[in-house]
Protein backbone atom coordinates (compact mmCIF):
# COMPACT_ATOMS: atom_id res chain seq x y z
CA UNK A 1 0.00 0.00 0.00
CA UNK A 2 1.24 3.50 -0.86
CA UNK A 3 0.41 6.59 1.34
CA UNK A 4 1.94 9.93 -0.87
CA UNK A 5 -0.02 11.92 1.13
CA UNK A 6 2.89 16.97 4.72
CA UNK A 7 5.99 18.22 5.74
CA UNK A 8 9.83 16.82 5.91
CA UNK A 9 10.16 14.43 8.35
CA UNK A 10 11.75 14.99 11.68
CA UNK A 11 14.93 13.54 11.14
CA UNK A 12 15.14 15.87 8.20
CA UNK A 13 14.44 18.42 10.28
CA UNK A 14 17.15 17.79 12.80
CA UNK A 15 19.46 17.03 10.00
CA UNK A 16 18.84 20.41 8.65
CA UNK A 17 19.71 22.07 11.33
CA UNK A 18 22.51 20.26 11.66
CA UNK A 19 23.77 21.18 8.45
CA UNK A 20 23.23 25.05 9.02
CA UNK A 21 25.43 24.65 12.30
CA UNK A 22 28.48 23.22 10.35
CA UNK A 23 27.61 25.76 7.40
CA UNK A 24 27.78 28.79 10.04
CA UNK A 25 31.12 27.16 11.45
CA UNK A 26 32.61 27.08 7.83
CA UNK A 27 31.43 30.74 6.41
CA UNK A 28 32.43 32.71 9.39
CA UNK A 29 35.87 30.93 9.14
CA UNK A 30 36.26 31.83 5.24
CA UNK A 31 39.04 34.22 4.28
CA UNK A 32 38.42 36.91 2.62
CA UNK A 33 40.16 38.63 -0.38
CA UNK A 34 40.77 42.29 -1.60
CA UNK A 35 37.82 43.69 -1.15
CA UNK A 36 36.93 45.19 -4.67
CA UNK A 37 33.93 48.07 -5.41
CA UNK A 38 30.86 46.67 -4.97
CA UNK A 39 29.64 49.20 -8.39
CA UNK A 40 32.43 47.38 -10.54
CA UNK A 41 30.83 44.34 -9.68
CA UNK A 42 27.13 45.11 -10.22
CA UNK A 43 28.65 46.88 -13.82
CA UNK A 44 29.86 43.39 -14.77
CA UNK A 45 26.84 41.38 -13.79
CA UNK A 46 24.54 43.81 -15.64
CA UNK A 47 27.11 43.41 -18.81
CA UNK A 48 26.52 39.76 -18.66
CA UNK A 49 22.97 40.19 -19.35
CA UNK A 50 23.48 43.27 -21.39
CA UNK A 51 25.85 41.27 -24.35
CA UNK A 52 23.55 38.50 -24.31
CA UNK A 53 20.33 40.23 -25.20
CA UNK A 54 18.09 37.40 -24.34
CA UNK A 55 18.26 35.55 -27.95
CA UNK A 56 19.93 31.61 -28.02
CA UNK A 57 21.84 30.48 -25.77
CA UNK A 58 23.03 32.22 -22.58
CA UNK A 59 27.15 31.98 -21.98
CA UNK A 60 28.36 33.17 -18.76
CA UNK A 61 31.79 33.35 -18.68
CA UNK A 62 32.74 29.94 -20.30
CA UNK A 63 30.05 28.40 -18.91
CA UNK A 64 25.82 27.76 -20.53
CA UNK A 65 23.60 29.09 -18.15
CA UNK A 66 20.10 28.79 -18.07
CA UNK A 67 17.23 31.38 -16.65
CA UNK A 68 18.01 34.48 -18.33
CA UNK A 69 14.72 36.27 -18.31
CA UNK A 70 14.83 34.83 -14.44
CA UNK A 71 17.92 35.88 -13.56
CA UNK A 72 17.79 39.18 -15.07
CA UNK A 73 14.47 39.87 -13.18
CA UNK A 74 16.10 38.89 -9.99
CA UNK A 75 19.32 41.24 -10.68
CA UNK A 76 17.46 44.13 -11.90
CA UNK A 77 15.09 44.44 -9.31
CA UNK A 78 18.37 44.86 -6.54
CA UNK A 79 20.14 47.15 -9.13
CA UNK A 80 22.60 44.15 -10.20
CA UNK A 81 23.83 44.21 -6.94
CA UNK A 82 25.85 40.77 -6.15
CA UNK A 83 23.90 38.45 -4.16
CA UNK A 84 26.21 35.63 -2.90
CA UNK A 85 29.25 37.84 -1.73
CA UNK A 86 29.87 39.47 1.47
CA UNK A 87 31.50 42.39 1.68
CA UNK A 88 34.79 41.19 0.44
CA UNK A 89 34.45 36.97 1.02
CA UNK A 90 31.72 34.62 0.30
CA UNK A 91 28.57 34.98 2.13
CA UNK A 92 27.27 31.81 4.30
CA UNK A 93 24.04 31.55 1.71
CA UNK A 94 26.52 30.87 -0.96
CA UNK A 95 28.20 28.13 1.15
CA UNK A 96 24.91 26.74 2.16
CA UNK A 97 24.04 27.21 -2.19
CA UNK A 98 26.78 24.75 -2.61
CA UNK A 99 25.77 22.46 -0.01
CA UNK A 100 22.60 21.76 -1.39
CA UNK A 101 23.96 21.29 -4.87
CA UNK A 102 26.31 18.63 -3.16
CA UNK A 103 23.20 17.04 -1.41
CA UNK A 104 20.81 16.97 -4.41
CA UNK A 105 22.33 13.62 -5.68
CA UNK A 106 19.66 12.27 -2.54
CA UNK A 107 16.92 13.86 -4.99
CA UNK A 108 17.99 11.74 -7.62
CA UNK A 109 19.81 14.83 -9.54
CA UNK A 110 23.36 15.25 -11.21
CA UNK A 111 25.15 18.16 -9.04
CA UNK A 112 26.82 18.54 -12.25
CA UNK A 113 23.87 19.96 -13.63
CA UNK A 114 23.87 22.73 -11.65
CA UNK A 115 27.60 24.55 -12.17
CA UNK A 116 29.31 22.68 -9.23
CA UNK A 117 32.53 22.03 -10.81
CA UNK A 118 32.24 26.47 -12.23
CA UNK A 119 31.50 27.52 -8.60
CA UNK A 120 34.29 25.01 -7.02
CA UNK A 121 36.99 26.26 -9.24
CA UNK A 122 36.17 29.85 -8.31
CA UNK A 123 35.08 29.17 -4.66
CA UNK A 124 39.22 27.58 -4.24
CA UNK A 125 40.03 30.59 -6.38
CA UNK A 126 38.78 33.35 -4.14
CA UNK A 127 39.51 31.25 -0.86
CA UNK A 128 43.14 30.81 -2.13
CA UNK A 129 43.28 34.63 -2.93
CA UNK A 130 41.69 35.09 0.72
CA UNK A 131 44.87 33.44 1.96
CA UNK A 132 47.45 35.37 -0.74
CA UNK A 133 48.09 32.44 -2.86
CA UNK A 134 46.97 34.23 -5.78
CA UNK A 135 46.04 37.51 -7.27
CA UNK A 136 42.12 38.83 -6.14
CA UNK A 137 39.59 37.78 -8.42
CA UNK A 138 38.28 40.53 -10.62
CA UNK A 139 35.15 42.08 -10.89
CA UNK A 140 33.96 39.98 -13.99
CA UNK A 141 35.63 36.54 -12.36
CA UNK A 142 33.06 37.73 -9.08
CA UNK A 143 30.28 38.74 -11.59
CA UNK A 144 30.44 35.18 -13.07
CA UNK A 145 30.30 33.80 -9.97
CA UNK A 146 27.59 35.27 -8.49
CA UNK A 147 25.45 34.88 -11.79
CA UNK A 148 26.65 31.26 -11.80
CA UNK A 149 25.37 30.43 -8.20
CA UNK A 150 21.78 32.13 -8.94
CA UNK A 151 21.36 30.35 -11.93
CA UNK A 152 21.91 26.98 -10.11
CA UNK A 153 19.44 27.76 -7.43
CA UNK A 154 17.20 28.69 -10.57
CA UNK A 155 17.64 25.34 -12.19
CA UNK A 156 17.83 23.26 -8.62
CA UNK A 157 14.89 24.61 -7.39
CA UNK A 158 12.70 24.10 -10.83
CA UNK A 159 13.65 20.37 -11.55
CA UNK A 160 13.25 19.85 -7.47
CA UNK A 161 9.58 21.52 -8.08
CA UNK A 162 8.76 20.39 -11.38
CA UNK A 163 11.00 17.31 -12.27
CA UNK A 164 13.85 17.65 -15.31
CA UNK A 165 12.53 15.32 -17.53
CA UNK A 166 9.46 16.85 -19.46
CA UNK A 167 7.00 13.35 -18.84
CA UNK A 168 5.06 14.27 -22.05
CA UNK A 169 7.20 12.02 -24.31
CA UNK A 170 5.49 8.58 -25.21
CA UNK A 171 8.28 6.61 -24.08
CA UNK A 172 7.51 7.58 -20.36
CA UNK A 173 4.12 6.66 -20.86
CA UNK A 174 2.71 9.37 -18.35
CA UNK A 175 -0.47 10.96 -18.94
CA UNK A 176 -1.33 12.73 -15.44
CA UNK A 177 -1.78 16.47 -15.85
CA UNK A 178 1.74 17.33 -14.51
CA UNK A 179 2.61 20.51 -12.79
CA UNK A 180 2.51 24.19 -14.16
CA UNK A 181 5.73 26.17 -13.99
CA UNK A 182 5.85 27.79 -10.65
CA UNK A 183 6.76 31.54 -10.90
CA UNK A 184 7.18 30.82 -6.88
CA UNK A 185 10.93 29.51 -7.79
CA UNK A 186 12.00 33.00 -8.36
CA UNK A 187 10.28 34.46 -5.26
CA UNK A 188 12.24 31.83 -3.00
CA UNK A 189 15.37 33.02 -4.34
CA UNK A 190 14.79 36.32 -2.90
CA UNK A 191 13.87 35.40 0.14
CA UNK A 192 16.64 32.79 0.18
CA UNK A 193 19.19 35.84 -0.45
CA UNK A 194 17.42 37.70 2.09
CA UNK A 195 16.90 35.81 5.09
CA UNK A 196 20.11 33.96 4.42
CA UNK A 197 18.06 30.32 4.48
CA UNK A 198 18.57 28.34 0.82
CA UNK A 199 17.62 25.15 2.13
CA UNK A 200 14.62 26.58 3.46
CA UNK A 201 13.80 27.80 -0.41
CA UNK A 202 14.89 24.40 -1.69
CA UNK A 203 13.10 22.55 0.41
CA UNK A 204 9.85 24.22 0.23
CA UNK A 205 9.71 23.09 -3.34
CA UNK A 206 9.19 19.42 -2.33
CA UNK A 207 6.76 17.67 -3.55
CA UNK A 208 4.41 18.03 -0.96
CA UNK A 209 3.99 14.28 -0.25
CA UNK A 210 5.49 13.02 3.02
CA UNK A 211 6.56 9.52 0.82
CA UNK A 212 9.21 11.97 -1.00
CA UNK A 213 11.03 13.07 2.22
CA UNK A 214 11.22 9.28 3.04
CA UNK A 215 12.54 8.23 -0.20
CA UNK A 216 14.88 10.81 0.15
CA UNK A 217 16.50 9.42 3.78
CA UNK A 218 16.32 5.82 1.54
CA UNK A 219 18.01 6.89 -1.42
CA UNK A 220 21.14 8.34 1.28
CA UNK A 221 20.87 4.53 2.75
CA UNK A 222 21.40 3.18 -0.71
CA UNK A 223 24.47 5.39 -1.46
CA UNK A 224 25.91 4.36 1.78
CA UNK A 225 25.32 1.03 1.03
CA UNK A 226 26.76 1.16 -2.53
CA UNK A 227 30.22 2.20 -0.45
CA UNK A 228 29.89 -1.27 1.65
CA UNK A 229 29.35 -3.21 -1.25
CA UNK A 230 31.80 -6.21 -1.68
CA UNK A 231 33.64 -5.81 -4.92
CA UNK A 232 32.71 -9.34 -6.15
CA UNK A 233 29.31 -8.92 -6.38
CA UNK A 234 28.37 -12.81 -7.18
CA UNK A 235 24.93 -12.94 -9.44
CA UNK A 236 22.81 -15.73 -7.66
CA UNK A 237 21.54 -18.79 -10.01
CA UNK A 238 20.06 -21.76 -8.81
CA UNK A 239 18.46 -24.88 -10.95
CA UNK A 240 15.32 -24.96 -9.46
CA UNK A 241 12.98 -23.23 -6.44
CA UNK A 242 14.55 -23.84 -2.81
CA UNK A 243 11.69 -24.92 -0.30
CA UNK A 244 11.88 -24.42 3.55
CA UNK A 245 14.56 -27.26 4.96
CA UNK A 246 16.05 -28.32 1.86
CA UNK A 247 19.72 -28.51 1.29
CA UNK A 248 20.93 -26.40 -1.54
CA UNK A 249 25.08 -25.19 -2.44
CA UNK A 250 23.26 -21.78 -2.94
CA UNK A 251 22.22 -20.93 0.46
CA UNK A 252 25.56 -20.24 2.27
CA UNK A 253 25.71 -17.30 -0.75
CA UNK A 254 21.82 -16.32 -0.04
CA UNK A 255 22.55 -15.88 3.59
CA UNK A 256 25.70 -13.68 2.78
CA UNK A 257 23.01 -11.16 0.55
CA UNK A 258 20.59 -10.63 2.83
CA UNK A 259 23.34 -10.69 5.52
CA UNK A 260 24.60 -7.17 3.71
CA UNK A 261 21.46 -5.98 2.91
CA UNK A 262 20.56 -6.20 6.61
CA UNK A 263 23.61 -4.97 7.97
CA UNK A 264 23.98 -7.77 10.24
CA UNK A 265 25.41 -11.61 10.07
CA UNK A 266 23.92 -14.50 11.43
CA UNK A 267 25.28 -18.34 11.13
CA UNK A 268 22.76 -21.24 9.93
CA UNK A 269 21.11 -23.15 13.16
CA UNK A 270 21.50 -26.50 11.43
CA UNK A 271 24.55 -26.82 8.28
CA UNK A 272 25.76 -23.67 6.24
CA UNK A 273 23.69 -25.44 3.00
CA UNK A 274 20.29 -26.17 5.25
CA UNK A 275 17.28 -23.73 4.64
CA UNK A 276 16.31 -23.29 7.90
CA UNK A 277 13.85 -21.52 9.83
CA UNK A 278 16.03 -18.29 10.87
CA UNK A 279 16.58 -17.73 6.84
CA UNK A 280 13.00 -18.69 5.98
CA UNK A 281 11.52 -15.59 8.02
CA UNK A 282 14.27 -13.07 6.47
CA UNK A 283 13.36 -15.00 3.11
CA UNK A 284 9.67 -13.77 3.97
CA UNK A 285 10.62 -10.42 4.84
CA UNK A 286 13.00 -9.43 1.59
CA UNK A 287 10.10 -11.11 -0.39
CA UNK A 288 7.72 -8.49 1.12
CA UNK A 289 10.04 -5.76 0.72
CA UNK A 290 10.15 -6.84 -3.13
CA UNK A 291 6.06 -7.22 -3.53
CA UNK A 292 6.90 -11.22 -3.75
CA UNK A 293 4.16 -13.91 -2.66
CA UNK A 294 6.00 -14.17 1.29
CA UNK A 295 5.73 -18.06 0.92
CA UNK A 296 9.14 -18.36 1.53
CA UNK A 297 10.18 -20.47 -1.75
CA UNK A 298 13.49 -18.89 -3.43
CA UNK A 299 12.38 -18.85 -6.72
CA UNK A 300 13.78 -16.86 -9.86
CA UNK A 301 11.76 -13.94 -8.85
CA UNK A 302 13.41 -14.03 -5.43
CA UNK A 303 16.83 -14.57 -7.12
CA UNK A 304 16.39 -11.76 -9.39
CA UNK A 305 15.48 -9.17 -6.09
CA UNK A 306 18.48 -10.60 -4.42
CA UNK A 307 20.94 -10.07 -7.41
CA UNK A 308 19.92 -6.41 -7.46
CA UNK A 309 22.76 -4.28 -6.24
CA UNK A 310 23.23 -1.06 -4.75
CA UNK A 311 24.00 0.83 -7.80
CA UNK A 312 20.14 -0.71 -9.35
CA UNK A 313 18.32 0.05 -6.60
CA UNK A 314 19.59 3.80 -6.74
CA UNK A 315 18.62 3.90 -10.51
CA UNK A 316 15.38 2.71 -9.12
CA UNK A 317 15.19 5.33 -6.18
CA UNK A 318 16.37 8.03 -8.79
CA UNK A 319 13.59 7.85 -11.56
CA UNK A 320 10.93 7.06 -8.88
CA UNK A 321 11.56 10.29 -7.25
CA UNK A 322 11.25 12.38 -10.83
CA UNK A 323 8.10 10.68 -11.15
CA UNK A 324 6.92 12.03 -7.56
CA UNK A 325 7.79 15.06 -8.79
CA UNK A 326 5.90 15.21 -11.63
CA UNK A 327 2.51 15.24 -9.64
CA UNK A 328 0.56 17.83 -9.23
CA UNK A 329 0.59 19.19 -5.66
CA UNK A 330 -2.51 18.82 -5.55
CA UNK A 331 -3.33 17.04 -1.85
CA UNK A 332 -6.72 14.77 -2.08
CA UNK A 333 -8.96 14.07 0.77
CA UNK A 334 -10.30 10.57 -1.11
CA UNK A 335 -8.30 8.66 -3.95
CA UNK A 336 -8.45 5.27 -5.78
CA UNK A 337 -5.15 5.04 -6.44
CA UNK A 338 -3.40 2.38 -8.30
CA UNK A 339 0.20 1.62 -8.30
CA UNK A 340 0.45 -0.39 -11.88
CA UNK A 341 3.97 -1.94 -10.62
CA UNK A 342 2.65 -3.00 -7.23
CA UNK A 343 -0.26 -4.46 -8.55
CA UNK A 344 -2.37 -2.83 -5.83
CA UNK A 345 -5.55 -0.72 -5.47
CA UNK A 346 -5.96 1.58 -2.46
CA UNK A 347 -9.04 3.47 -1.49
CA UNK A 348 -7.44 6.26 0.84
CA UNK A 349 -10.06 9.15 2.75
CA UNK A 350 -7.50 11.39 4.41
CA UNK A 351 -4.83 9.12 6.12
CA UNK A 352 -6.66 6.33 6.66
CA UNK A 353 -6.64 3.56 4.06
CA UNK A 354 -10.19 2.22 3.56
CA UNK A 355 -9.19 -0.77 1.69
CA UNK A 356 -6.49 -2.46 -0.04
CA UNK A 357 -6.88 -5.14 -2.91
CA UNK A 358 -4.38 -7.16 -5.41
CA UNK A 359 -4.94 -5.59 -8.60
CA UNK A 360 -3.87 -7.46 -11.95
CA UNK A 361 -2.81 -5.22 -14.86
CA UNK A 362 -2.03 -5.02 -18.23
CA UNK A 363 0.46 -7.21 -19.86
CA UNK A 364 3.85 -5.78 -21.28
CA UNK A 365 2.42 -5.29 -24.87
CA UNK A 366 -0.97 -4.23 -23.80
CA UNK A 367 0.17 -1.78 -20.91
CA UNK A 368 -2.42 -0.63 -18.67
CA UNK A 369 -1.96 3.87 -19.19
CA UNK A 370 -0.51 5.98 -16.45
CA UNK A 371 -3.21 8.85 -15.95
CA UNK A 372 -5.63 9.96 -13.53
CA UNK A 373 -9.95 10.70 -13.86
CA UNK A 374 -12.82 10.94 -11.91
CA UNK A 375 -15.00 7.77 -11.27
CA UNK A 376 -19.03 8.75 -11.54
CA UNK A 377 -20.48 5.27 -11.47
CA UNK A 378 -20.74 1.27 -11.49
CA UNK A 379 -22.61 -1.30 -13.53
CA UNK A 380 -23.87 -4.30 -11.62
CA UNK A 381 -23.73 -7.72 -13.50
CA UNK A 382 -21.98 -5.42 -16.35
CA UNK A 383 -22.80 -6.86 -20.17
CA UNK A 384 -19.20 -6.45 -21.87
CA UNK A 385 -18.53 -5.05 -24.90
CA UNK A 386 -15.78 -6.50 -26.55
CA UNK A 387 -13.13 -3.39 -27.65
CA UNK A 388 -11.60 -3.31 -30.84
CA UNK A 389 -8.10 -4.58 -29.93
CA UNK A 390 -9.27 -7.74 -28.20
CA UNK A 391 -11.74 -8.04 -31.00
CA UNK A 392 -8.85 -7.94 -33.69
CA UNK A 393 -6.22 -9.77 -31.95
CA UNK A 394 -8.15 -12.56 -29.91
CA UNK A 395 -12.01 -13.03 -30.87
CA UNK A 396 -12.42 -12.90 -34.55
CA UNK A 397 -9.60 -15.49 -34.69
CA UNK A 398 -11.22 -17.30 -32.12
CA UNK A 399 -14.38 -17.65 -33.99
CA UNK A 400 -12.97 -18.25 -37.49
CA UNK A 401 -11.40 -21.54 -35.84
CA UNK A 402 -14.51 -22.29 -34.48
CA UNK A 403 -17.94 -20.97 -34.61
CA UNK A 404 -19.20 -22.46 -31.70
CA UNK A 405 -16.61 -20.08 -29.79
CA UNK A 406 -19.10 -17.16 -29.57
CA UNK A 407 -21.70 -19.63 -27.62
CA UNK A 408 -19.28 -21.28 -25.48
CA UNK A 409 -18.39 -17.71 -23.68
CA UNK A 410 -22.07 -16.60 -23.66
CA UNK A 411 -21.08 -14.41 -26.14
CA UNK A 412 -23.93 -12.65 -28.99
CA UNK A 413 -23.00 -11.62 -32.62
CA UNK A 414 -24.85 -8.18 -32.68
CA UNK A 415 -24.89 -5.25 -35.59
CA UNK A 416 -24.74 -1.96 -34.65
CA UNK A 417 -28.28 -1.29 -34.86
CA UNK A 418 -28.64 -3.91 -32.01
CA UNK A 419 -29.92 -6.86 -34.01
CA UNK A 420 -28.59 -10.09 -33.04
CA UNK A 421 -27.23 -12.12 -35.79
CA UNK A 422 -26.54 -16.28 -35.99
CA UNK A 423 -22.37 -16.79 -36.82
CA UNK A 424 -23.46 -19.81 -38.48
CA UNK A 425 -24.67 -17.46 -41.02
CA UNK A 426 -22.14 -15.73 -41.41
CA UNK A 427 -19.43 -16.64 -44.00
CA UNK A 428 -15.93 -16.56 -41.97
CA UNK A 429 -13.69 -16.86 -44.70
CA UNK A 430 -14.51 -13.42 -45.99
CA UNK A 431 -14.16 -11.58 -42.94
CA UNK A 432 -11.04 -10.25 -41.28
CA UNK A 433 -10.40 -7.17 -38.92
CA UNK A 434 -10.92 -4.71 -41.01
CA UNK A 435 -14.06 -5.53 -42.91
CA UNK A 436 -15.55 -6.99 -39.52
CA UNK A 437 -19.40 -5.44 -39.55
CA UNK A 438 -20.43 -6.47 -35.87
CA UNK A 439 -19.86 -5.82 -32.54
CA UNK A 440 -19.25 -9.07 -30.42
CA UNK A 441 -21.05 -8.92 -26.49
CA UNK A 442 -20.49 -11.06 -23.38
CA UNK A 443 -23.81 -11.43 -21.48
CA UNK A 444 -23.59 -11.35 -17.55
CA UNK A 445 -22.79 -14.24 -15.64
CA UNK A 446 -20.58 -16.30 -14.40
CA UNK A 447 -18.24 -16.34 -16.94
CA UNK A 448 -18.42 -12.60 -18.00
CA UNK A 449 -14.94 -11.30 -18.48
CA UNK A 450 -15.71 -8.21 -16.16
CA UNK A 451 -16.92 -10.07 -13.56
CA UNK A 452 -20.31 -9.15 -11.33
CA UNK A 453 -19.14 -5.37 -11.36
CA UNK A 454 -17.24 -2.59 -13.04
CA UNK A 455 -16.45 0.58 -11.41
CA UNK A 456 -16.06 3.30 -14.41
CA UNK A 457 -14.39 6.47 -14.86
CA UNK A 458 -15.03 7.59 -18.32
CA UNK A 459 -11.87 8.67 -20.18
CA UNK A 460 -10.22 7.95 -23.44
CA UNK A 461 -8.50 4.54 -22.89
CA UNK A 462 -11.44 2.65 -22.24
CA UNK A 463 -9.75 1.41 -19.15
CA UNK A 464 -11.72 0.91 -15.48
CA UNK A 465 -11.54 -1.25 -12.60
CA UNK A 466 -13.37 -4.23 -12.56
CA UNK A 467 -14.33 -7.66 -10.94
CA UNK A 468 -12.96 -10.69 -12.75
CA UNK A 469 -13.88 -14.81 -12.98
CA UNK A 470 -9.95 -15.26 -13.09
CA UNK A 471 -9.75 -14.87 -9.04
CA UNK A 472 -6.87 -17.46 -9.04
CA UNK A 473 -4.65 -15.32 -10.63
CA UNK A 474 -4.42 -12.83 -7.74
CA UNK A 475 -2.20 -15.87 -6.38
CA UNK A 476 0.57 -15.28 -8.73
CA UNK A 477 3.52 -12.57 -8.35
CA UNK A 478 3.27 -11.45 -11.86
CA UNK A 479 0.04 -10.20 -12.32
CA UNK A 480 0.54 -8.13 -15.62
CA UNK A 481 -1.89 -10.40 -17.41
CA UNK A 482 -4.85 -7.85 -18.72
CA UNK A 483 -5.43 -6.48 -21.73
CA UNK A 484 -5.04 -2.94 -20.22
CA UNK A 485 -7.77 -2.69 -17.70
CA UNK A 486 -7.74 -3.37 -13.66
CA UNK A 487 -9.03 -6.18 -12.16
CA UNK A 488 -9.56 -6.08 -8.49
CA UNK A 489 -9.14 -8.94 -6.00
CA UNK A 490 -12.08 -7.26 -3.46
CA UNK A 491 -14.82 -5.67 -5.66
CA UNK A 492 -17.78 -6.30 -3.58
CA UNK A 493 -15.59 -4.42 -0.97
CA UNK A 494 -15.38 -1.61 -3.40
CA UNK A 495 -19.04 -1.41 -4.05
CA UNK A 496 -19.87 -1.45 -0.29
CA UNK A 497 -17.61 1.32 0.46
CA UNK A 498 -18.50 3.52 -3.41
CA UNK A 499 -22.30 3.34 -1.91
CA UNK A 500 -22.00 3.68 1.90
CA UNK A 501 -23.72 7.27 0.78
CA UNK A 502 -26.55 5.63 -0.09
CA UNK A 503 -28.30 4.12 2.60
CA UNK A 504 -31.26 2.25 0.08
CA UNK A 505 -28.02 0.42 -1.03
CA UNK A 506 -27.64 -2.12 1.79
CA UNK A 507 -25.31 -4.97 1.57
CA UNK A 508 -28.18 -7.47 0.90
CA UNK A 509 -29.20 -4.97 -2.09
CA UNK A 510 -25.47 -4.89 -3.47
CA UNK A 511 -25.39 -8.78 -3.61
CA UNK A 512 -28.88 -9.15 -5.43
CA UNK A 513 -27.74 -6.51 -8.15
CA UNK A 514 -24.30 -8.18 -8.43
CA UNK A 515 -25.76 -11.80 -9.22
CA UNK A 516 -29.12 -10.72 -10.61
CA UNK A 517 -27.81 -11.04 -14.48
CA UNK A 518 -29.39 -7.92 -15.02
CA UNK A 519 -26.90 -5.25 -15.81
CA UNK A 520 -27.68 -1.71 -13.65
CA UNK A 521 -26.20 1.32 -13.35
CA UNK A 522 -25.85 3.15 -10.50
CA UNK A 523 -24.58 7.09 -10.31
CA UNK A 524 -22.08 8.12 -7.66
CA UNK A 525 -23.17 10.42 -5.16
CA UNK A 526 -19.80 12.25 -5.40
CA UNK A 527 -17.17 11.59 -7.99
CA UNK A 528 -14.09 10.35 -6.43
CA UNK A 529 -10.49 10.52 -8.24
CA UNK A 530 -8.66 7.64 -9.42
CA UNK A 531 -4.69 7.93 -9.85
CA UNK A 532 -3.09 5.41 -11.61
CA UNK A 533 0.50 5.57 -11.20
CA UNK A 534 3.56 3.26 -11.99
CA UNK A 535 5.90 3.26 -8.94
CA UNK A 536 8.92 0.77 -8.98
CA UNK A 537 9.96 2.20 -5.90
CA UNK A 538 8.82 4.02 -2.54
CA UNK A 539 9.30 4.14 1.00
CA UNK A 540 6.40 3.39 3.67
CA UNK A 541 5.19 5.25 6.43
CA UNK A 542 7.70 3.12 8.50
CA UNK A 543 10.53 4.21 6.75
CA UNK A 544 10.84 0.59 4.78
CA UNK A 545 12.08 0.75 1.50
CA UNK A 546 10.02 -0.99 -0.87
CA UNK A 547 11.43 -2.54 -4.38
CA UNK A 548 8.94 -3.68 -7.42
CA UNK A 549 10.16 -5.24 -10.74
CA UNK A 550 9.73 -2.80 -13.21
CA UNK A 551 7.50 -5.11 -15.20
CA UNK A 552 7.02 -2.40 -18.36
CA UNK A 553 11.11 -1.42 -18.39
CA UNK A 554 10.34 1.93 -18.08
CA UNK A 555 13.40 3.01 -15.48
CA UNK A 556 16.30 2.41 -17.53
CA UNK A 557 14.87 5.02 -20.39
CA UNK A 558 14.06 7.61 -17.67
CA UNK A 559 17.51 6.95 -15.88
CA UNK A 560 19.44 7.96 -18.65
CA UNK A 561 16.80 11.14 -19.26
CA UNK A 562 17.86 12.34 -16.34
CA UNK A 563 21.57 11.56 -16.57
CA UNK A 564 21.95 13.76 -19.62
CA UNK A 565 24.22 16.51 -18.59
CA UNK A 566 21.50 18.85 -20.81
CA UNK A 567 18.16 19.22 -18.33
CA UNK A 568 15.24 18.64 -20.70
CA UNK A 569 12.62 21.57 -19.31
CA UNK A 570 13.17 25.13 -18.30
CA UNK A 571 11.79 28.40 -17.39
CA UNK A 572 9.99 28.72 -14.01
Amino acid sequence: MIHIFVTLSEMERVSGWICSVLLVLICSNAPAQQTIDQHHIAFEIRNLFEVHGGVGNWDVGAHRAFHFREGLDFYAERGFREAWIDGDKLSCTAYEMRYEIQQCKFDGLDPEDYHLDAINIHFEAMENASRGLREPLTAIELAIMDVLLTDAFLELATHIYQGKVDPSHSVYGWEIQRKEPRKEVLTKLKIAIESGRVRNGVAALYPSFPMYSRMRRSLMDLFQNEKQMPRNWQKLAVAKSIKPLESNAAIPKIRERLDFWESSFMDSTVSPETYDSALLRRVQVFQEKHGLNPDGVIGNATIRALNKSPRDFILQATVNMERLRWLPDTVLSEVILVNIANYSMDYLRGKDTLLHSNAIVGQAYRKTPIFNAPMTYLVFSPTWTVPPTILRNDVIPAIKRNVGYLASKNMRLLTYSGQQVDPKSVDWSRITANNFPYMVRQDPGPSNSLGWVKFMFPNSYNVYIHDTPSRELFARDDRALSSGCIRIQKPLELAKLLLADQPLWSDDRILAAMYSRKEQTVMLKRKIPVVILYLTFWTDSRGIPMFRHDIYERDEELYKALSTSIPLIRGV
